[in-house]
C-alpha cells in the first residue's frame, strides 16, 4: 500500500499535468487523480497545487518528489540489469544534435556503433535550435556548452574548443591582432551571433575562469549561418573567424590557417549526452552514450 500512488505523483511532477501523466501510464486521468488524492490524505500532506492551467510541486511535494523519483530510478535500474543478462539491445533511438557537430562527428560514431549492434534503429534530426526532448519523444540529446535545463539528466561525452584564426594572406595584408582591441581594426567574419567568446585578460588562471569570460562584439562584411561558408571565406582571405576546432583543425595543421590571440582563448567548451530525468536510461541509450563518451575526441 505504501506503493500507491507513488508512480502517479512522480510522472504528474516529472509532466506538469495530469493528463499527460495518465497517458504516460496507460491510465485515466481520472485513476491518477484518484490515487495522488488517496497519497496526500495518507500522508497528510499537499503535495501539489492544482489550478486550470498548471500542475506544480508545493514545498514539501519537492522534498518528496527528489526521494520518491530516486527510489523509481533505483527499481529502473534494478530491473533493466536483470533484464540486461538475457536480452541483446534493440529497438529505436531517437536523438538530436547541432548540424555540423552531428554531421562531422557524432553520426559517424553512431553509425559505427550499429555495425556493433545491428538490431538498434536510430532517427537523428540535427539542429542548432533547442528542441524540447519530452514533447518531441527524444530519448537522447547532443548539446554543447553550459547546461540551464536542471530537469534533464547528463552525462559529459567530450569537449571542444573555439579557435581564432585567418589565412597568411589576409595577416600579411592587413597584419596580426596581439590584443582584443586590435579586432575592431578586422574584419571579422561572423556566424549567427555579433559576437566572440574570450578570456578577458589573456590570463588562463584554473579554477576562476568564470569571472573572466568576455563577450566581446565584433562586425565584418560577411554574416552566415554555416561553419564551412566562414572557414572557406577565411582559406579565400577574406577575414578572421571564430569557429570550433572541429571545423578548422585540419587547417590549422596544413597551415592554411593560423591561430590568433592564443593567450584569450576561452576554455574548453563540454560536449554532454543529456536525457530526460523521467526516463532512465534503458540499456541501448546507455550502451550509445558510453560507446560515444569512449570514442568522442
Amino acid at each position: 500500500m505504501r506503493w500507491d500512488g507513488i508512480s502517479e505523483f512522480v510522472y504528474v511532477a516529472d509532466y506538469e499535468s495530469f493528463t499527460r501523466a495518465a497517458k504516460e501510464l496507460g491510465i485515466s486521468t481520472a485513476q491518477v487523480s484518484r490515487q495522488i488524492s488517496a497519497l496526500e490524505k495518507r500522508l497528510n500532506i499537499k503535495l501539489l497545487y492544482r489550478t486550470t492551467r498548471k500542475v506544480s510541486l508545493t514545498e514539501e511535494g519537492r522534498v518528496f518528489y527528489q526521494h520518491c523519483r530516486g527510489v523509481l530510478d533505483g527499481l529502473d535500474a534494478a530491473e533493466q540489469a536483470v533484464s540486461n543478462l538475457q536480452s541483446k539491445p534493440q529497438g529505436r533511438i531517437k536523438l538530436t544534435a547541432p548540424v555540423t557537430y552531428g554531421e562531422q562527428q557524432l553520426l559517424p560514431l553512431v553509425n559505427d556503433f550499429m555495425v556493433q549492434y545491428r538490431d538498434i534503429e536510430v532517427t537523428a534530426f540535427l539542429s542548432n535550435q533547442k528542441i524540447d526532448l519530452i514533447d518531441g519523444g527524444y530519448d537522447l540529446a547532443i548539446r554543447i556548452g553550459k547546461l540551464s535545463d536542471s530537469t534533464m539528466m547528463a552525462k559529459k561525452l567530450s569537449r571542444r574548443t573555439n579557435f581564432v584564426c585567418a589565412a597568411p594572406a589576409y595577416l600579411e595584408k592587413y597584419g596580426i591582432p596581439h590584443s582584443l582591441s586590435d579586432l575592431s581594426q578586422h574584419n571579422c567574419l561572423l556566424g549567427t551571433r555579433d559576437y566572440w567568446h574570450f578570456i578577458e585578460d589573456g590570463k588562463i588562471d584554473s579554477g576562476k575562469n568564470a569571472d573572466k569570460e568576455k563577450n566581446l562584439r565584433v562586425s565584418g562584411s560577411v554574416q552566415y549561418n554555416s561553419g564551412h561558408s566562414l572557414v572557406d571565406a577565411a582559406l579565400k582571405g577574406l577575414g578572421i573567424v571564430q569557429l570550433p576546432d572541429y571545423y578548422v583543425q585540419k587547417y590549422l595543421a596544413s597551415g592554411e590557417l593560423v591561430s590568433l590571440l592564443n593567450n584569450y582563448r576561452e576554455p574548453e567548451e563540454s560536449i554532454w549526452a543529456v536525457y530526460p530525468h523521467n526516463r532512465h536510461l534503458s540499456p541501448k541509450i546507455r550502451l550509445l552514450v558510453d560507446y560515444l563518451a569512449e570514442h568522442l575526441v
